[in-house]
């Protein structure tokens, strides 16, 4: 069985605001406040997906339970976002472990050094240090 797509916007504002327990007039005010934008359709309907039923259920608990106003919520939620994409990007970057990775750190002079498993490998003497990536 195939799992559902949570960032499918399936919901209509009522059924959203159904599943999360609110009024729909709650969630078009979240809208405007940037706590949880939904998807527009070409005729300007909102749709939700679950993951933001998700969401709107923990700024209830947010709100209700913790006591945070509105402003607090939407900067937790921002730095959550942020969170997640610096995890990915930690992940994206990760060496593999065949790859032969080094780590380029400047010494206290200023020259570059390279360091492999905690030692000091070798040091450039010049004072340009060129980096690249390889194309996947």
């Amino acid at each position: 069985m195939e799992q559902p797509d949570v960032d499918e916007p399936v919901f209509l504002i009522s059924a959203a605001a159904e599943l999360a327990g609110m009024h729909p007039q709650t969630l078009r005010q979240y809208d405007r406040l940037g706590l949880v934008v939904p998807q527009r359709r070409p005729g300007g309907g909102r749709r939700y997906s679950l993951r933001d039923v998700a969401v709107l259920r923990e700024v209830q608990r947010m709100s209700q339970e913790e006591g945070i106003n509105l402003a607090g919520i939407k900067r937790i939620l921002h730095l959550a976002r942020e969170v997640q994409r610096l995890e990915r990007e930690v992940e994206r970057l990760k060496p593999r472990a065949d790859t032969g990775s080094r780590v380029f750190t400047s010494g206290p002079s200023g020259n570059v050094v390279i360091v492999e498993r905690g030692k000091r490998v070798r040091r450039d003497e010049g004072r340009s240090l060129v980096l690249w990536h390889r194309e996947r």
